[in-house]
């Protein structure tokens, strides 16, 4: 294995890079950083999120800008604030030992006065979004027309969200002769596209094969039903005790219900999406890389540009749109050569778009079932007994409290003392899943849920439906919302125009009316109706042939005499 040393880096950035903790350069870094420090060559690389990226094209920026000069040398150009920081912060850790070395970070939702006052003392490298580059050269502030090195990280990500125009315009203003790098996780024609308008015979790297996904990452999958999306993202929390994770949502909508949901349930959880302010974004960023917060559910916007080490998993609460955003979420784990698990809940008719992924990464999913309830509590118990025969004992502390401690257990056995304190710390898990039903669902078709405890409960009307925005989901969070009720105590949900029908226990049904019947709904009063015992639903009947054609015939005829 190649060390810094043998890549061609000054004696200054080998002192630092040591300084930093850094052994080995990752496979991109070895093999792209010896081609950069030529300084006259355009570059394509392609390499996973995750991979050392950064570093790959930041130390030979930090070679190759002279510090005698105080116009700016280098363009990087990164498609979120995140990312932009992100960039930043990491060039001014490897530039630390080169005196008189400035790096401004340029990006919307902060001050734009503090901004230029800090390009106009002299950068040699800015790190920039492509919006707020582009107002400050409007401006006139920023000058790019002598620039040497363009760096492009996340191209992909850029174009997907829609800066197309903005680069053509950006590079547009910087001379022919300068070299453009261009980093990217995936290779669409878009990105194909930039690299044939801007790059002379670029030297094509690619790490893996194109649009594969890390090999450090482990690809699952759960089939549910719809309604079950939620409870089985509770089931994975709490099977899995040490789990750090962001899970993606397609929606702002569902990222902050989701959210808020995931709170009321005890979870220490937080939103990131568009409509956050920039101090709110800031602050839920601040404590998820503090590890104050455990889950960050986030739409894919918004997590673009995160790079928080030793996250455990990434959960798609929903599959994304478009397949590339799979390979982007997914990277958010296994990071500088750690593992990690990207796990998708999906329902049975997504298990076709689980394959389509398959194919465009060039990987395997594995299909895993969610713990039940009992799984779940063994889990949880016996990670709490290792944790009690692992616990430090500092006895000479401790030693003056036992007598007392010793006298008020005496008349319970060794037995009696395991049982209570098991109860103790486990009747609230218990409780919740007492009962719990079975969440997966067979591709087949069959569930594997059992509905026997809905033999005596009741059918109740309610005057919401597809017009208003709901299915059965929705639906279903809506009355959980309410009615405070669980996902388990509802049964089979009919979702229809202008109203639905949902199941619920007998002894349920007056709290669940009690709380829907009467309150507004985007601006319809909601009304709640029995309309009778979930096993006794009226049956459709087909109309029999004759009897349609002679209604056809007197709604043709009507009128003729």
């Amino acid at each position: 294995m190649s060390s810094f040393q043998a890549l061609g880096l000054s004696g200054a950035l080998l002192e630092t890079i040591q300084g930093l903790g850094f052994e080995t350069p990752t496979p991109v870094q070895e093999k792209i950083i010896p081609v950069l420090l030529q300084g006259d060559r355009d570059v394509v690389a392609l390499a996973q999120t995750g991979t050392g990226k950064t570093a790959a094209f930041g130390l030979p920026l930090v070679h190759l800008c002279d510090v005698q000069q105080r116009s700016t040398q280098a363009l990087v150009l990164a498609p979120t604030r995140e990312l932009c920081l992100q960039i930043h912060n990491d060039l001014e850790n490897f530039s630390k030992g080169v005196k008189n070395f400035n790096i401004v970070p340029v990006y919307g939702g902060a001050s734009i006065s503090e901004q230029i006052r800090r390009v106009k003392r002299g950068a040699q490298i800015l790190v920039a979004t492509p919006g707020r580059l582009m107002d400050l050269m409007d401006r006139q502030v920023v000058n790019i027309s002598s620039i040497r090195f363009v760096v492009l990280d996340e191209a992909d990500e850029m174009l997907n969200m829609g800066f197309k125009e903005d680069i053509d315009h950006i590079l547009a203003d910087t001379p022919d002769t300068k070299n453009v790098w261009l980093f990217s996780a995936t290779m669409p024609r878009e990105v194909r596209a930039i690299a044939q308008a801007y790059m002379s015979d670029p030297f094509e790297l690619t790490i893996g094969q194109k649009n594969q996904g890390n090999e450090n990452i482990e690809h699952q999958y759960l089939v549910v039903d719809e309604r079950h999306r939620y409870d089985a993202l509770k089931r994975i929390v709490d099977y899995n005790l040490d789990i750090f994770a962001v899970v993606f949502c397609r929606t702002k909508l569902d990222t902050q219900r989701i959210a808020e949901n995931l709170i009321r349930d005890g979870y220490n959880a937080d939103a990131l999406h568009g409509d956050l302010t920039q101090q709110q974004r800031d602050k839920v960023m601040k404590a998820f890389k503090e590890k104050t917060l455990q889950l960050l559910v986030a739409t894919d916007v918004a997590a673009r540009g995160i790079d928080v080490s030793n996250i455990t998993h990434v959960i798609n609460l929903n599959l994304p749109d478009e397949l590339e955003f799979y390979t982007h979420r997914s990277g958010r784990t296994a990071r500088a050569g750690k593992k990690g698990i990207s796990l998708a809940i999906v329902t049975k008719k997504e298990t076709g778009k689980i394959r389509q992924i398959e194919k465009a990464i060039q990987t395997t999913f594995e299909r895993k079932l969610v713990p039940t309830g009992a799984e779940v509590c063994q889990k949880r118990l016996l990670q709490l007994v290792h944790r009690l025969r692992e616990v430090n004992v500092v006895e000479h502390e401790i030693n003056d409290l036992l007598p007392a401690v010793y006298e008020e257990l005496m008349p319970l056995s060794k037995e009696d003392i395991i049982k209570r304190f098991t109860s103790l710390e486990f009747n609230h898990l218990l409780d919740y899943y007492r009962g719990a039903p079975d969440l997966n669902k067979s591709t087949k078709g069959e569930t594997y849920e059992s509905n026997e405890r809905f033999v005596t409960g009741d059918r109740l009307f309610i005057n919401l439906g597809k017009m208003d925005g709901l299915d059965k989901g929705k639906l279903l969070a809506l009355i959980c919302d309410r009615t405070g009720l669980k996902g388990k105590d509802i049964g089979k949900i009919d979702v229809k125009g202008a109203y639905s029908f949902f199941e619920v226990d007998k002894s349920l049904t007056d709290s669940a009316r009690e709380h829907l019947h009467g309150f507004e709904y985007k601006g319809r009063m909601v009304r709640v109706e029995i309309t009778g015992p979930s096993d006794d639903r009226p049956k459709k009947v087909k109309p029999s042939k004759k009897k349609s054609r002679d209604d056809w015939f007197a709604r043709k005829t009507k009128g003729w005499r």
